[in-house]
C-alpha cells in the first residue's frame, strides 16, 4: 500500500494536537509581568508537551521515510499511536491547571508511556513488512533509546507518587535523549543509496 495517505493524515492529526494544546494558554488581563506568574505551570506543561509531540512528529517522519510499504496492520498501529498522542492536550491541560499535582503528573506520564508503547508497536509492524537487512531494520537496530525511554516513563510514573518534580525530571530526560533527531535512519538511508 502507498504510505502517502498515512503520512498526510498523521501530519494533520499532529498539527491539530499542537493547535489544541496552545488553546490552553489563556490571555491574562493586565500588562504587568506579574499577571503571567499564575500561567507558568500551564506554559511549562505546554512547552514540555510541544517538544514531546514534536519529537514524535520528527521521528514518525523519519520512520516513514525509510519505509517501503505499509499494510492494514501498520495503519492500525499508526492509529493507535495517534490515539495516545491525541490525549496529550488533555493531560497537559490538567497537569498545568493543577500546578503539577500528583495525579495529573502520573496520568501525563501514563499517556506518554502508552504513546511510546504505541510507537514501538508501529515500528514492529513496519519491520514485519521489510527484509531483516533493510535500511529500516538496520536503522532501528536494537532500539536502545526506545527501551530506555519506556523505562524512564515508568520510573516517572512511579516517582510521581513520591515527588512530582522527580517524575517531571524523568520526562525531561526522555526529551533530552530524543531532542537531537535520531540520525540512525538518515545514516541507514544514505548507506542504502
Amino acid at each position: 500500500m502507498n504510505k502517502g495517505r498515512l503520512e498526510a493524515f498523521s501530519d494533520g492529526v499532529i498539527a491539530i494536537i499542537i493547535t489544541i494544546m496552545v488553546l490552553e494558554l489563556r490571555v491574562q488581563h493586565g500588562s504587568d509581568w506579574s499577571v503571567l506568574r499564575p500561567l507558568m505551570p500551564v506554559l511549562l506543561s505546554y512547552v514540555l508537551s510541544f517538544v514531546h509531540v514534536g519529537i514524535y512528529w520528527n521521528n514518525h517522519h523519519h520512520l516513514l521515510n525509510a519505509t517501503k510499504q505499509i499494510s492494514g496492520g501498520v495503519m492500525w498501529s499508526n492509529m493507535h499511536l495517534l490515539f495516545w498522542l491525541s490525549l496529550v492536550p488533555f493531560v497537559t491541560g490538567w497537569m498545568g491547571e493543577n500546578a503539577f499535582a500528583r495525579n495529573p503528573v502520573a496520568l501525563y506520564g501514563g499517556v506518554l508511556l502508552m504513546a511510546a508503547v504505541a510507537y514501538t508497536l508501529l515500528v514492529r509492524a513496519l519491520l514485519k513488512h521489510h527484509e531483516p537487512d533493510s535500511a529500516l531494520a538496520r536503522a532501528i537496530g536494537s532500539d536502545a533509546k526506545g527501551k530506555i525511554s519506556l523505562a524512564l516513563y515508568v520510573l516517572g510514573i512511579l516517582s510521581s507518587w513520591v515527588h512530582t518534580a522527580v517524575a517531571l525530571l524523568f520526562y525531561v530526560v526522555v526529551v533530552v535523549i530524543w531532542l537531537v533527531p535520531d540520525r540512525r535512519i538518515e545514516r541507514a538511508l544514505k548507506a542504502a543509496r
